[in-house]
């Protein structure tokens, strides 16, 4: 089957590029060896960022400066007035809040936060605030940063273009032909169940499969450490818990993050993530659930979380290598050959990334595809997001440890 791209990873980044791509008329694939969003897409908390947290010095960062135009390319996707219709995808919140610890280095990055942003912090009035955040001291401000179901999102995607996308083995069952380092002469692929083979000669081969791109890169010839990954210590909290999204900062820094949710038995679950996320990389469980009550207790006065059941889980961001090990500023690509490496940085820069990968391909020669001897081929599912994942969860006290999948 000849080929205009083949897209290895459903995530985020690779689903809106095949939604890019088919609608400008590739013959193009995508191809997924686990579920599609597993890993940084359906880990994630969702918010389409807006460059505030990188404003908080009181500069426009590269960072900021980038991710900007996101929050509108979002939401007019989210409500069908530009590709991909995204009407399909479960909207959590419409807004995020923004409070602040009660320090002098707090309040002037409230100020920090406004600088040059298209979605900048409006400040509410006392009777405006949303209950959870009644206790905390000094402003309130609203933050027009939509909060998507990334798992719905996927699976809205994965709908449209479910003809497009295909299960792998990878590890039994693909394999592929290079005459040199990042030239490609062919993909071969087994079928899971039936060990047929299915052969594919693409023009240009995209890796958007977060941290499994250095494998990949491996395979096809390349060098596997342009990659780095950046971990985070992530905390679940779940139960009666009123619903919260927003980010709480003090000074430079995202103290805390808190996205909500239910989970299937219909409890409110928590995902906090910010700087605690980071500096809980060193923590083991207990250590960063202990951490994370002290954190909540203090940046949420007036909220109970002494009956609540608590888990953790860990997940790496995978982008390409900086000099030093920070987070890059954007969405990265790297071109070799036939070969593009692409890594989002973020859930919000998705569209971005689509526009920089699509920007290294050239105008497809508008032959048709011919899909129909892959109707009978699998077809990957969506990921569960963490909280159905996690299997320990504890009371706040760390001493009652429960197991179970729910």
């Amino acid at each position: 089957m000849q080929l205009d791209v083949l897209i290895f990873g459903g995530g985020s980044a690779g689903l809106w590029l095949l939604d890019q791509l088919a609608r400008r008329g590739d013959r193009v694939l995508l191809l997924e060896a686990g579920r599609l969003g597993q890993g940084q897409t359906v880990a994630s908390q969702g918010i389409i960022h807006g460059g505030l947290k990188y404003t908080l010095q009181g500069l426009l960062t590269p960072a900021a400066r980038e991710i900007r135009d996101m929050p509108e390319i979002w939401r007019q996707a989210l409500v069908g007035q530009r590709a991909p219709d995204l009407r399909h995808t479960r909207l959590r919140a419409n807004v995020c809040h923004l409070w602040r610890s009660e320090s002098l280095r707090s309040r002037l990055g409230m100020l920090g936060a406004k600088v040059g942003l298209h979605v900048a912090p409006q400040e509410l009035a006392s009777g405006e605030r949303p209950a959870p955040l009644a206790g905390c001291p000094g402003p309130i401000a609203r933050l027009d940063e939509q909060v998507i179901d990334p798992a719905s999102f996927i699976a809205d995607l994965a709908r449209q273009h479910r003809e497009r996308i295909l299960q792998i083995d990878f590890q039994d069952g693909f394999d592929c032909v290079i005459s040199e380092p990042g030239i490609v002469e062919r993909v071969v692929l087994l079928h899971p169940q039936t060990r047929r083979p299915l052969e594919f000669c693409p023009r240009h081969v995209v890796l958007t499969a977060g941290a499994g791109n250095a494998e990949l890169r491996r395979r096809f010839g390349l060098l596997a450490d342009e990659m780095q990954r950046r971990p985070l210590h992530m905390v679940l909290v779940r139960g009666d818990l009123p619903v919260l999204n927003g980010h709480c900062v003090d000074g430079a820094r995202t103290r805390v993050t808190i996205t909500s949710d239910r989970d299937s038995s219909n409890r409110t679950v928590w995902q906090v993530g910010g700087q605690l996320a980071e500096e809980g990389v060193a923590l083991d469980e207990i250590g960063l659930i202990r951490r994370a009550s002290r954190e909540l207790a203090d940046v949420l006065p007036g909220v109970d979380l002494s009956r609540q059941e608590w888990a953790t889980y860990r997940i790496d961001r995978a982008e390409r290598a900086t000099p030093r090990g920070g987070r890059p500023d954007t969405a990265t690509v790297m071109s070799e050959r036939q070969i593009i490496t692409a890594w989002p940085t973020k859930l919000a820069l998705a569209p971005q990334l689509a526009r920089m990968v699509t920007a290294h391909l050239p105008a497809p020669p508008g032959l048709a595809s011919d899909l129909d001897e892959l109707r009978h081929w699998p077809r990957p599912e969506v990921a569960q997001p963490p909280w159905e994942l996690a299997r320990t969860w504890h009371k706040q006290q760390t001493d009652a440890p429960s197991r179970d999948a729910a």
